[in-house]
This record gives C-alpha cells, structure tokens and sequence, in this order.
C-alpha cells in the first residue's frame, strides 16, 4: 500500500512529489518512457524563474528530480493501463501489468505529439521519421531537414536544427503561424518555408526515408530529404484515465474541480494533461505542488 502513486515524470509530477515526499507522504511516481517527458527534448528554457540566462529542459527536470528523491519520492518506470477502486477507499493502480495499490493518485502525463497519419509514417520512424529534435537532430549532421508543421514548436525545432543540418526546411500544411519572435528566428537561419504543403506519403528505400510525397498547388511532386521531423499539433495523454471511468473534455484532457481533484474521490490531476491548464513549466509546477497540498489534507481526513 502506497500513499500517492503520480504518473507522469515532468514539472508538474515532480512539484508533486517533491511537496508530498516532504511532508512524509510514501510517494512513487511512474514513467512509461523517458524521465521529464516532453521538458527533456526543450533544448532551452527561457522563461522559468530562477535561471537568468535560460537553462536545458534536461537539466531543469534532472534537478527536479534529485529535489524529490532528496525528499524519499521514489521514481520508478512503467506504464499505467488502468485505475480502478479497491473498494476499500484506496485504488489499484495497474502498472505494466502488475497492480499496485495506492490511497490517492496523481495524474500528471501530460500530452504528446500526433502523427502525420500517412501511409510510410509508421514504416520508417526512427529511420527517418521524428518526433523529437533535440532527441534525434545531432543524428543529421550536413543532411537535409524537412519540418513538416506551421505552428512555434515547428519554428522552435527547426531552429535548432540547424546545429547539425546542412539545409532545414519547413512545410506548413496551411499558414505559417509561429510566433512574430519565433518566424524572426526562423529568417535569421536561413530556413525556408512552404505554406499550403499538404503531405501524402513518406518516402524511402526500404532501410530510410528518402524524402517526402506532397500535394500543393502546383498538384502533387516529391521533395527529397534525409530527415523529417514532425510537429503537427499535440493530444493528451490520457487512454487509460477514459477507460477508469475519468470525466474528460471533448479534447481528452482530465476535467477537475478547484482543488484538481477528478470525478473520482482520491485521484487528482495536475499540469497540461489538466482541461483548461496554461501548458507552461512554470504552471505545471506550481499545479503539481498545490496537488500535493490538496492531496495531503485528503490522506489527513
């Protein structure tokens, strides 16, 4: 029996758990994939309290995670399926398919990046196809990059690349709508971009991508490229709270009350998985440690 099972590894589980673990509260969060989550692919925050000169996403998360296993938080890897009530006040939490057993839980998985959904997307990821630059990008060294997605994390990314890139191009399947900054950024690196590029098919050799199948005005042509990195738009994560019985909005993020405790006595949510939050670091944080306050007094009664 656990008192707090969080899942989810970013800014918003680890201001939980370092609120919790300090107040003696037996905390163990749970990651599917990669510790810190989507904050480890920001190469560089610029906008989180305390870090004058920006500092990496991967370090700012590392350094929250030393913070709460200072604490006693335990953080462990696995994939949550499914919550459901124990029937005595507490619920089964079912982690790579095993069950533990917790008083309260703490949703805080955040969101991902969609795919593109064309035929040769799934055949050739991480042999061509990405969905993280700072992950992948050192990857492309003198190659050619196409980005495929209008919006600033698009802009953001395809900045970056241009570290390791030979040549970095952007296609917006409508408008080019990044930020006045970030469309600044993208001009001062040289990195062209094609509005009103809808892409077909991902292309390649049977080994790797060879570039892209696009319909645009001019009708359909092929753009070849070594690498193509995706940001088109993001979806919660949040299978497993719908099949828990979680009231959801019509997106799929986690409704709550005032004190980000779900439909479900006990079981709370916090950051951008959260219907309505700001997704920002600095929220998320802040979310996850009033959580953990609120969560407390729920264990206390």
């Amino acid at each position: 029996m656990k008192d707090l099972v969080i899942i989810g590894s970013g800014p918003a589980a680890f201001g939980a758990a370092i609120y919790a673990a300090r107040e003696e509260i037996d905390t163990t969060v749970y990651e599917k994939s990669v510790i810190g989550g989507l904050l480890v692919t920001i190469d560089h925050v610029d906008n989180y309290p305390g870090f004058p000169d920006g500092v990496e996403g991967s370090e700012l998360v590392k350094n929250m995670q030393l913070q709460a296993e200072r604490f006693g938080a335990e953080v462990e890897y696995g994939e949550v399926s499914r919550i459901k009530p124990n029937g005595s006040g507490a619920y089964i939490v079912t982690v790579d398919g095993e069950d533990v057993t917790a008083r309260a839980v703490l949703i805080a998985s955040g969101w991902t990046y969609n795919a593109m959904g064309v035929p040769g997307e799934k055949e050739y990821k991480n042999r061509g196809v990405h969905y993280c630059a700072t992950c992948d990008g050192p990857f492309y060294k003198d190659k050619k990059i196409l980005v495929v997605g209008g919006g600033n994390s698009a802009a953001q990314e395809a900045v970056f690349l241009t570290r390791f890139a030979s040549q970095v191009e952007i296609l917006a399947r409508s408008s080019f709508k990044a930020s006045a900054v970030l469309q600044k950024k993208v001009k001062e690196h040289g990195i062209s971009v094609h509005e009103g590029v809808g892409v077909a098919e991902v292309l390649g050799d049977g080994n790797h991508v060879t570039g892209l199948k696009v319909i645009d005005e001019k009708g359909e042509r092929e753009i070849s490229a070594e690498g193509i990195f995706v940001f088109v738009g993001i979806h919660p994560s949040s299978e497993f709270a719908a099949e828990s019985g979680l009231e959801l909005d019509e997106q799929g993020y986690i409704k709550t009350g005032s004190s980000y405790q779900t439909s479900l006595p006990g079981v709370f949510v916090a950051g951008d998985i959260r219907s309505g939050s700001t997704k920002q670091i600095i929220t998320a944080a802040g979310e996850g440690a009033a959580a953990a306050k609120a969560i407390g007094k729920y264990l206390a009664e």
